[in-house]
């Protein structure tokens, strides 16, 4: 772990966890339909929370993330953003993230989350077309995508990121390259590509049971269409599953990948200082009770050993184009020049990884399999 990211501004994390409905796919910790009252609460214990740690930070970003933030009314946002300023110290031009379903944006919404400070706004699209959307249990159509990034760029917003998903069931190349083709002419500073896999306990997973959608070498091929396609486009492809254009990716979540400090409140949320790491209780019924009686809604955390620690920072490297030390590694007693030597040698020479002085990092074929090639050095 570097000293220097210790010393860095934080990140603030925010789980709000409530959604109109439940996606067929999403395992994250999320209510549909909450009530009003219980939305109430939860805000109220928000600020609670805050108040256990003011002695963290200073942060540089802010998210909001769930769950789905945009069921919240502006007016529950501002007093949410307005319990973190009192708190916190914000560090001038911070990054203020809110996801936001599309089909929950209007003109006058997009305005007042501008108003409110929130400088980034998260668009789970998912997709621009209309079955796939139905197969995913979205609840918006591809006409809402469109209106709703119309109203965030009439509204000022001048940093969007746009969550899509590929690998559905019986979808060919050329039809995401199509759902592709329509992200780029709307031209967001941000993409996110994920893979749809099948998250135990969900809808998706039992009817899938016994299957999968793609093979490796299919993710593979897919992947690195995806990649070739936004760079013709000037997208910046620096983690597995993130695009960019130039300077405008995600410093948020960037902190997730090299240990920087983190703070995440609300049901389910981690935390993570130094080697501590710690997580909230998952349910927001225990959460608000947990904060109303005086008392904190974590309910279990853990100190990472050395081991720990370089695991980590090798399975987090080798998913961002950036790739990890081979000197911090030796940090944490992993040497890999030394002792994997065959491995490191296989992989650069079958162009999955580069290396450069002190630093070795992925090609895309390395992100394609990134999980398994930090699994082969750790072997």
């Amino acid at each position: 772990m570097s000293q220097d990211n210790q010393n860095r501004p934080w990140g603030l994390y925010i789980h709000v966890p409530f959604c109109a409905s439940k996606c067929r796919y999403c395992a994250f910790y999320s209510l549909p339909s909450p009530s009003s009252d219980l939305v109430e609460k939860f805000v109220s214990a928000l600020a609670c929370e805050m108040e256990l740690y003011r002695d963290c930070g200073p942060f540089d970003t802010v998210y909001l993330g769930g769950g789905t933030p945009s069921v919240l009314d502006t007016e529950q946002i501002y007093l949410i953003l307005n319990s973190v300023r009192r708190n916190f110290r914000i560090e001038p031009g911070a990054e203020i993230t809110v996801e936001a379903n599309p089909a929950d944006i209007s003109p006058q919404y997009a305005a007042e989350l501008l108003r409110s400070g929130i400088n980034r706004l998260n668009l789970g699209v998912q997709s621009f077309d209309s079955e796939v959307l139905k197969f995913l249990g979205r609840r918006h159509s591809p006409g809402d995508a469109l209106a709703s990034i119309k109203c965030v760029r009439a509204a000022g917003f001048r940093n969007i990121g746009l969550d899509l998903i590929y690998s559905i069931p019986r979808q060919s190349t050329d039809q995401w390259l199509r759902i592709l083709e329509q992200a780029v002419l709307i031209r967001p500073e941000h993409l996110s590509c994920y893979e749809l896999t099948l998250e135990p306990g969900t809808p998706l997973a039992e009817e899938f049971r016994d299957g999968q959608f793609r093979t490796d070498d299919e993710t593979f091929s897919v992947l690195e269409t995806t990649s070739a396609a936004l760079a013709e486009n000037g997208y910046v492809h620096y983690e597995v599953s993130n695009f960019s254009l130039p300077g405008m990716e995600s410093r948020h979540n960037s902190k997730y990948w090299d240990h920087t400090p983190y703070l995440g409140l609300g049901p389910s949320a981690h935390s993570f200082r130094g080697r501590r790491r710690w997580w909230n209780l998952s349910s927001v019924e225990e959460y608000t009770a947990a904060l109303q009686s005086g008392k904190s809604p974590v309910e279990a955390g853990e100190d990472l050993k050395d081991e720990q620690m370089g695991e980590e920072f090798l399975f987090l490297g080798l998913r961002t184009a950036r790739g990890v030390s081979l000197s911090e590694l030796q940090h944490y007693g992993l040497d890999l020049v030394n002792t994997k030597t065959a491995i490191l040698d296989a992989c650069i020479n079958s162009g999955l990884l580069r290396i450069d002085n002190d630093r070795i990092s992925p090609t895309v074929k390395g992100m394609a399999v990134a999980d398994a090639l930090a699994k082969a050095f750790l072997a």
